[in-house]
This record gives structure tokens, C-alpha cells and sequence, in this order.
């Protein structure tokens, strides 16, 4: 085999981190009655807070803010939108965000078809994510995908957030490889792709919906079952 360890990216790519946030702020939009408080809709609320979260998102992984700041800041952010300002309430949607996310189990289609398969093949598999150690780990067992995997690594545990290399390099000493005997499967190439690239791992580019441009990934699939015919 060409390759000897596979390293997994969790949100967007095993898993489906979209279906899962919509689910758990339709939740809190219900719980916390937002409809009563000026937000017309959950649909405005949802489409103000996935761009500031995103944004949100950029700048913890440039390392402007810190991990707190992103919790709060992308509910105070998205109620100002709103021309709300209730700490409280804000305060409260972030912990319950935080509790709720990880006991949803969506995954993307073929996940544990592809992750048996690669099990049956006898390839140690491993996690390598920018997310929060707590909530990654509680992601994956309340999924039922946590035992599918040698190694988790989180950026808490690294100490380093992809892009960068160490993280990469990290994960590598830690599962007792080399770049060369790794391939890397994620769906951002600007975090996953170029990172690994750089830690001179080859990877796979998971883009089901759309393709983005500015590196070339070693192989791009539409589809987790594509593994496949790769490993």
C-alpha cells in the first residue's frame, strides 16, 4: 500500500457540521423565543450568523481572537445585526450552542461505509481538527465514529492550528509516521490541503458541492465512497 496512515479532517468532511449547526440553532432560535425578540425569521437569523461566524472563524485560525472571543462574539455580533444587545441572552446561546452541537449525529453519506472499509484494510486512522478537544470528541462518540480512530488531534492538544505545519508535524510523531506514508483528506484547501501540502503530505480535496481554487490537491472527490479507489 502507498500509503500507511490516514488522517481525517471532522467538520465538513466525516462530519456534517452544516445540517448540524442549522439543527441546534433552530433549537435555541425556538428555546430562547428570538421570534418575540425582533428576529422575524429563523432564516435571517441563521444567514447573519453564518457570516460573522465565518469570519469569526478566520480570524481564531489567523490568531487575532481567542477561542472565548469566538464563542461569544458570534452570537453578540449576530443579535447586533439585529439591534439587540442582551449579554445574558448571549452569554446563554453560547453554552447552550456549546451543549447541544455535539449530541447531533448527522454524517456524510458513506462515512461509516468508508471508515469500515478502511478499518477492513487494517489502516490506522487518525483525526487532525481545528475544533475544540471537549466538543470534537463529544461530536465523534455521539456519532459513533470515535472509536474508528488511533489518534485524535485537536489544535488544543498540538498547540497549533492548521494551516500550520506543526500541527501536521505534530500528528505525524505522534502516530509514528512520515509525511510520505500519510495522505491527508479534508474539504478546505486553504487549512487542510495547503497544510498538509506544505507538511509535505499528499491529500484529498472532499468538495461535494463546489470546488474552490488556489492549490492543487494530489486527488479531489465529490464523495467519501471515491476513497475507495484511492486507498
Amino acid at each position: 500500500m502507498r500509503y500507511k496512515h490516514i488522517f481525517f479532517d471532522l467538520d465538513h468532511t466525516l462530519w456534517d457540521f452544516e445540517t448540524n449547526a442549522v439543527a441546534t440553532l433552530q433549537e435555541l432560535y425556538t428555546e430562547h423565543e428570538l421570534d418575540k425578540r425582533g428576529i422575524p425569521s429563523f432564516d435571517t437569523f441563521y444567514a447573519s450568523y453564518s457570516v460573522i461566524n465565518d469570519k469569526l472563524w478566520d480570524r481564531f485560525r489567523k490568531g487575532f481572537i481567542n477561542r472565548n472571543e469566538l464563542r461569544t462574539k458570534r452570537f453578540t455580533m449576530t443579535f447586533l445585526e439585529f439591534k439587540m444587545c442582551d449579554d445574558k441572552l448571549c452569554d446563554s446561546m453560547g453554552k447552550r450552542f456549546l451543549e447541544v452541537l455535539p449530541t447531533k449525529t448527522a454524517l456524510f453519506p458513506h462515512a461509516i461505509e468508508v471508515l469500515d472499509y478502511l478499518q477492513e484494510k487494517q489502516y490506522p486512522i487518525h483525526l487532525i481538527t481545528n475544533g475544540f478537544e471537549e466538543t470534537q470528541r463529544l461530536k465523534m462518540k455521539h456519532s459513533g465514529i470515535h472509536d474508528y480512530f488511533t489518534h485524535i488531534v485537536t489544535s488544543e492538544t498540538a498547540g497549533s492550528l492548521k494551516p500550520h505545519r506543526d500541527i501536521f508535524d505534530y500528528a505525524l510523531k505522534l502516530s509514528s509516521t512520515s509525511a510520505a506514508e500519510s495522505i491527508m483528506i479534508g474539504d478546505t484547501l486553504d487549512v487542510d490541503i495547503l497544510g498538509a501540502k506544505e507538511a509535505g503530505m499528499d491529500q484529498v480535496y472532499f468538495a461535494p458541492d463546489k470546488t474552490q481554487e488556489g492549490v492543487t490537491p494530489t486527488y479531489t472527490i465529490r464523495s467519501l465512497k471515491e476513497l475507495k479507489d484511492i486507498l
